[in-house]
């Protein structure tokens, strides 16, 4: 927009009546300006239909915003996409992410780490065998990570099975306390829900105690999945289990303190209810993890990433 059309678009913004606030005539001010009254009410009006489709796009975005508080903007464009379609409404990309910019709507990224990984045990530890995997089907590859939720009560902790190919949190587990018989309810979960029965799982993890317990490898080897581990302390070699993490306390909004440990209890259960089966991938050819879980979708590989 020129230095000119920018100053008319803005008087033209301010005078929303048939006189402007100062008690300056419309026509008074547009010539003063350089335009034509007829040119100076069409770009009134030009206005209102601009702020008219901001508006119906913003109550788009809440509506999404409501079950998917931390969405990102190309996901939300995408789940948005077909009803701007209905309502006849050309709004691209990069005009949602300018909307957004403007009513401070756009998601800023949270980085924060805290160790909850044991690893300095006498238990055996596994290779890994994930790294450099092409996962290829649902239950090739499962990862796993335990993190904390804090509360007014005190800290709960979150353990999280995740299906490399789809990325759907097959098993979870959240508890007072990361012990074992608390922690080994995910593997369980994710063990009963298994799609693909003809899959030799491999399990990655950290080297946490949890993971090396007796009770944890025996409930693996009955359910015939192999045990991989991080070697090196470093997180990239669990890097999409402590994704997983992050996502589903920031974007849920999890991450803040809770009242009561109830209450972290319920909004983890709620929280992966959506991730699973309402927040679009962009890894994923934007479907949910329930849908390629289930093998709703067109063939695709993914690297483990381990």
């Amino acid at each position: 927009m020129r230095r000119s059309e920018k100053s008319i678009y803005l008087c033209a913004r301010s005078f929303q009546g048939a006189e402007g606030r100062s008690g300056h005539s419309i026509k008074l001010v547009a010539e003063t300006l350089g335009y034509s009254r007829q040119y100076f009410y069409k770009q009134q009006k030009d206005m209102a239909v601009k702020d008219n489709i901001k508006a119906q796009v913003k109550l788009l975005v809440e509506k999404q915003r409501k079950l998917l508080p931390r969405l990102g903007t190309r996901k939300l464009y995408y789940l948005i996409a077909e009803e701007l379609g209905q309502l006849c409404i050309k709004f691209g990309r990069d005009k949602l992410f300018a909307l957004l910019n403007e009513y401070d709507l756009l998601i800023k990224p949270k980085r924060r780490y805290t160790q909850t990984t044991m690893s300095r045990h006498y238990l055996r530890k596994w290779p890994n065998i994930a790294k450099g995997l092409e996962v290829k089907e649902p239950d090739q590859l499962w990862v796993s990570d335990i993190t904390y939720i804090k509360t007014e009560e005190g800290n709960c902790y979150l353990n999280m099975v995740t299906d490399a190919y789809s990325r759907k949190i097959v098993g979870y587990a959240i508890d007072a306390t990361m012990e074992t018989t608390s922690m080994i309810n995910a593997l369980k979960m994710a063990t009963r829900q298994k799609v693909n029965a003809k899959a030799e799982t491999i399990h990655h993890s950290d080297r946490g105690l949890q993971y090396c317990s007796r009770e944890y490898v025996n409930l693996t080897a009955k359910n015939n999945i192999k045990l991989s581990m991080t070697e090196n302390s470093d997180p990239y070699e669990n890097a999409l289990a402590e994704r997983m993490n992050r996502t589903i306390k920031e974007e849920f909004g999890i991450n803040r303190k809770l009242k009561t440990k109830d209450q972290a209890i319920q909004l983890v259960k709620e929280s992966i209810y959506l991730y699973n089966t309402k927040r679009p991938h962009l890894s994923l050819k934007m479907r949910t993890p329930e849908q390629v879980y289930k093998n709703e979708n067109p063939d695709y590989i993914v690297q483990s990433g381990n």
